[in-house]
């Protein structure tokens, strides 16, 4: 029988869920509640297994991982996200990958929503004036009949997208991969910049997009506009942002993922007064976590069976 390790269920989501349960029903399981902390501990944890089923992205599955661990035969990561693997490795060691695409969407599209709105209507400010026995008012901007773009029409930038237009905006989108049949009106990068009221990002992580946006694209956006980013912080030149916003070239943002996290105490961001800021939690609902869970599960039953789904890095082919 297969061996399959859980090495880094830390806060515990998965060793709470039923379908992790389920599992544990049907097959033995090598499950750990604390992260691994260093590479080694990391490969310590997996070596000897064959399936390792992946809860955080701080977990780093390098070439090194990979050479160290010659019994792995699939790595089922929980999330979508694959900026923690390096995927050409896991293929030349001919380790699968999987991911659970789409289940969070509906969920960040709902946070993208609600850290648009946050901003727009300066909720924590108005919120802490109230507190304060102050009465604010006035300081709201309305978003019905504003533009929004977004930046990359996967599954959460669609579902955003018809959120935005259900309050009655305006929907741009830029895309790597544009395809008129998406629905949504296509423009050039630039264009959207400068255009948007609201710009959101909705890319993938990668070679491609690691510091997509720069100063050069801030520039471009309007002293009125705010910036959603529910994607990754590394998309972003971070330091170009805080920057941005301190001088208020932009009127603010929404940010649930920055370059490091946990966002250390006294951070830059935590002293601007024109950000509405979460911790990474937007794909985490009670919904979201067992769908998601049950997914990265049922990818393993799947490949067992020789029927694999969800695949980002096929095994590789060995010619004979």
């Amino acid at each position: 029988m297969s061996s399959i390790v859980i090495p880094d269920d830390y806060p515990v989501v998965m060793g709470a869920s039923n379908a992790y349960r389920r599992l544990t029903e049907t097959k033995p399981v090598t499950y750990y509640d604390s992260l691994p902390g260093t590479e080694d501990t990391l490969v310590e944890r997996i070596r000897d297994c064959e399936i390792v089923i992946n809860i955080r992205s701080s977990s780093k599955f390098t070439a090194r991982v990979f050479e160290a661990c010659p019994r792995m035969k699939l790595l089922s990561l929980w999330g979508t996200g694959t900026d923690n693997v390096d995927l050409a490795a896991a293929a030349r060691h001919g380790i699968a990958v999987t991911n659970t695409p789409g289940v969070s969407a509906a969920s960040i599209a709902e946070h993208s929503l609600m850290l648009m709105l946050a901003v727009a209507r300066r909720v924590v400010a108005i919120h802490n004036g109230v507190v304060a026995g102050e009465w604010p008012r006035g300081q709201s901007i309305q978003l019905q009949g504003k533009t929004l773009g977004i930046i990359g029409l996967g599954a959460i930038g669609r579902q955003f997208a018809r959120l935005a237009q259900g309050i009655g905006m305006r929907v741009i989108a830029w895309t790597m991969h544009p395809n008129p049949a998406l629905g949504f009106e296509l423009v050039d990068l630039d264009q959207l910049l400068r255009v948007s009221d609201v710009v959101s990002l909705h890319l993938r992580l990668s070679e491609d997009t690691l510091g997509f946006l720069g100063g050069a694209q801030f520039e471009k956006m309007k002293p009125t506009a705010i910036f959603v980013n529910t994607a990754r912080g590394a998309i972003v030149d971070e330091a170009v942002l805080i920057e941005t916003l301190r001088a208020r070239r932009i009127a603010g943002a929404g940010l649930d993922v920055f370059d490091r996290e946990p966002l250390p105490a006294e951070h830059p961001l935590t002293k601007l007064d024109n950000v509405v800021l979460t911790p990474h939690c937007a794909g985490i609902t009670p919904e979201v976590l067992e769908a998601g869970l049950a997914l990265a599960i049922e990818n393993v039953a799947n490949f067992l069976n020789g029927n694999p789904q969800n695949t980002v890095s096929p095994p590789k082919v060995h010619q004979s």
